[in-house]
């Protein structure tokens, strides 16, 4: 199971926050229109940390579609690494997680999995890299631990690196 059992509650309570596909498809909106690299290295971390586990966890064929997600990401970070354009690549990938991935979650998920999931994934983009680092874990456990650790690394960086008068991303 991707998440704890949740404590016995009442049958019609809901959890608050957004539900991780709608949260997902927002942010792939927006990085589409114009992508940030900060936004962009959060945004797949918190994939990598919930999305691809979830996939794994609970769609037939699953691991396979994870896989190719990571080596997706993986291209993107290297590319914006290297400072190539990812626009392809990000339309690509938006392409395959809201034509296949999202619409087989919502059938396999119900409201509050998806809540819960959505209130992880806005924690994890909210800890994780602003760079893109290459030899960082992309699967749990081990990115869970390692991302929110760069993430302030990278921040440190962002704040002494940013030019006078502009704050950093």
């Amino acid at each position: 199971m991707i998440l704890p059992p949740l404590p016995p509650v009442a049958p019609h309570w809901r959890p608050a926050g957004p539900d991780m596909l709608r949260l997902l498809a927002a942010q792939h909106r927006g990085l589409v229109a114009g992508p940030r690299t900060a936004d962009l290295v959060r945004h797949l971390s918190a994939e990598e940390q919930y999305l691809y586990p979830t996939v794994r966890a609970v769609l037939p064929g699953g691991a396979a579609l994870a896989d190719a997600e990571l080596a997706a990401g993986a291209a993107i970070r290297a590319a914006l690494r290297a400072g190539a354009p990812v626009a392809g690549l990000l339309r690509e990938h938006v392409q395959r997680c809201e034509e296949r991935l999202f619409p087989a979650l919502r059938e396999a998920l119900d409201e509050v999995a998806l809540v819960r999931l959505g209130n992880r994934v806005v924690v994890a983009a909210e800890a994780a890299p602003t760079r893109p680092h290459l030899g960082t874990p992309s699967r749990p456990p081990w990115n869970r631990l390692v991302d929110p650790v760069v993430g302030v690394l990278d921040r440190v960086r962002d704040t002494f690196s940013a030019p006078a008068g502009r704050a950093p991303s």
